[in-house]
């Protein structure tokens, strides 16, 4: 992985501190509440598989699979559903749960479709939130931590499909995605 790998950014003992953190402030939060945990696909798997063991109260799951970035490294604007929830989130609370947030457009535009189907609440968890990059104005109910700006890999972030499955995040050399 040397020769991939510029440096570990978050290692797997400060993740998983955080996933503990997140579940017990989430599990206060939606106590009686009846929650539907959405993970989107592919990269909120191993958070997200994490975080449901973290989080002490019954809950619910479902996916989504949405694309905006195709194979490349930058955003295309264009979001489409891949696939879609298979139940009804009609006065649910909804839990979206992703890898990063960066320009925010993706998430922005499911936070309007969600909230279109009468969920009760729509709110977002993530592991990794760029800020810098961030096109649209949003607000991260649930957030891991706060990187910069530089292309991360690890704990089910990908380039070009490979990655996904170091336990850490570590920021991509620079030569291997061609920033």
């Amino acid at each position: 992985m040397e020769h991939v790998i510029d440096r570990v950014l978050l290692d797997e003992t400060a993740l998983q501190a955080k996933v503990q953190e997140l579940g017990e402030r989430i599990t206060r939060d939606y106590e009686g509440k009846d929650l539907l945990v959405v993970g989107i696909l592919k990269g909120s798997l191993l958070f997200m598989a994490d975080l449901l063991r973290a989080i002490r109260i019954p809950l619910e799951i479902d996916f989504m699979a949405l694309s905006s970035y195709g194979s490349g490294a930058s955003t295309s604007g264009e979001v489409r559903i891949l696939k879609d929830l298979d139940q009804s989130i009609e006065n649910r609370h909804v839990l979206v749960v992703e890898d990063v947030i960066d320009t925010g457009l993706t998430l922005n535009y499911l936070m309007d479709n969600l909230k279109s189907r009468g969920a009760a609440s729509v709110k977002v968890c993530t592991i990794l939130d760029k800020p810098e990059r961030r096109r649209v104005a949003m607000t991260v109910d649930y957030n891991g931590f706060t990187i910069p700006d530089e292309f991360v890999v690890g704990y089910g972030l990908d380039y070009a499909q490979q990655y996904r499955h170091l336990p850490f995040v570590a920021v991509l050399k620079r030569e291997v995605y061609g920033g």
